[in-house]
């Protein structure tokens, strides 16, 4: 069945359905797995999610930067469907299939650089970044990870102490995994020293924190989010990534590209390291390379990727072959559509919106920020003084959720509403979802006034 691209209020925001399934939720599920909007989808597809009890609500998440290409894209269903009537799994350490082999070949075509790559697939981001710190220190033999602050990387152990915010992602889980230190991001909006001097002044305390706390003879390599995902879509000023991977290369220090969220189309280029030209030793991918299955990945230098003992590298699952065979669907949907361009129209079509609010809340819109379909506004309750207001934010989520538009916040203080629509969705569903964000958040900052 062809879901309608058309918002559909049937009930309340959850609705009767959605509510005792909610029930069973609670009973059967960890209440360390929270949801966002407890609204149970059973059907989606282009912009909209069906829940169980007919409504229909435009997505302005894409299940956290997956569903790129859409819900059922009907490319990636086919093929699925055509590989799971095959096998569905066979280990590929054990009885390999060309289904992995075509998704490290588009890799090393895709990603940034014209050298010669080697892959490995994995099940999740967090898989794929911790994979890449093993082939960082292994190829080096140092021990130290700088990452910087705001970062999100990931849940396990070692991608906790990778990534930079304690609640909900680091509370009470500890001890984490050594040799991990941390610099000051390149963040405009709250440098200290100001939007101008971020660039430079950041460049410089990240070289002096790797100088007097590492030691560049000690260091495997620099990872990082050319835009920050979870700690709030930071956007490095311009020319300061491309310092960080010079300097890196001079010192003999792997620089890792964690492209999870930023990658596949999203930024309005394939990757988000390509926008000033920067080639990482090693890209780490998931998220919307493979239309909802899950598949991840680390990419990099054939010399690197191939310096890792034979065995060192796999697990049971990685690449899979539906997971493949799905990323290769995808991915052909993304080069069919040019999908890149189209997150470029998405961002044309959302900035002049997201500044008009700006114009009409001055004191509550600190920032406006992002590339191509992964954009952010900052807010804050004081204007120039830059006071995080997360109860704002949770304000307009959830008027915008009661109007069937699915949103989501970020950022190390709460206080940032992000916007990650799938690159299949239409203009009149971009527009319908803007305008009930714009009413939300307009009565939202009337009543906090």
């Amino acid at each position: 069945m062809t879901l309608s691209q058309e918002r559909i209020l049937a009930t309340e925001i959850p609705g009767p359905r959605s509510r005792a399934l909610q029930e069973r939720k609670v009973a059967a599920v960890s209440a360390g797995v929270g949801t966002t909007l407890p609204v149970y989808v059973e059907q989606a597809g282009g912009g909209i999610l069906r829940d169980v009890d007919g409504n229909q609500l435009i997505d302005f998440g894409s299940g956290i930067a997956v569903t790129t290409v859409g819900n059922a894209a009907p490319r990636v269903v086919e093929a699925v469907q055509r590989q799971v009537a095959d096998f569905t799994h066979t280990c590929f350490m054990v009885t390999p299939y060309e289904e992995y082999i075509d998704v490290c070949e588009k890799l090393a075509e895709l990603t940034p650089g014209g050298h010669e790559k080697r892959s490995a697939l994995f099940n999740s981001g967090a898989e794929a970044v911790e994979n890449a710190v093993k082939v960082a220190r292994h190829h080096t033999g140092r021990d130290a990870i700088v990452v910087f602050d705001h970062a999100y990387h990931g849940r396990t152990n070692l991608t906790m102490a990778l990534t930079a915010k304690n609640m909900p992602y680091k509370h009470g889980f500890g001890p984490f995994a050594g040799e991990i230190y941390r610099a000051p991001m390149a963040y405009p909006y709250r440098w200290p020293g100001g939007a101008e001097a971020c660039a430079d002044e950041a460049f410089d305390a990240f070289v002096t924190t790797v100088h007097t706390q590492v030691g560049e003879d000690n260091c495997a390599a620099v990872l990082i989010e050319p835009i920050q995902g979870e700690g709030g879509f930071i956007v490095p000023p311009a020319g300061w990534l491309a310092r960080v991977a010079d300097w890196c290369r001079d010192q003999g220090i792997l620089l890792i590209a964690d492209e999870i969220q930023t990658g596949f189309a999203r930024t309005g280029d394939w990757f988000a390291c390509e926008h000033e030209g920067v080639v990482p030793d090693l890209v780490t991918t998931a998220k919307g390379m493979a239309g909802g299955l899950p598949l991840a990945a680390v990419t990099g230098r054939a010399e690197v990727m191939d310096s890792v003992h034979v065995g060192g590298l796999g697990g049971t699952y990685g690449g899979n072959p539906v997971a493949c065979a799905a990323a290769l669907a995808a991915i052909g949907t993304m080069e069919d559509l040019d999908l890149p361009a189209r997150a470029r129209e998405i961002e044309a079509i959302f900035v002049p919106r997201l500044q008009a609010l700006a114009d009409r809340h001055p004191d509550r819109v600190g920032d406006i920020r992002g590339r191509g379909a992964m954009l952010a506004v900052e807010l804050v309750s004081d204007g120039a003084g830059r006071t995080p207001d997360a109860a704002l934010a949770g304000a307009v989520h959830r008027a915008c959720s009661a109007q069937g538009l699915v949103t989501l916040t970020c950022g190390t203080f709460g206080n940032v509403f992000r916007f990650l629509p799938p690159l299949s969705i239409d203009d009149r569903l971009l527009s319908e979802g803007l305008d009930i964000f714009e009413a939300a958040f307009d009565e939202a900052a009337a009543a906090r006034q």
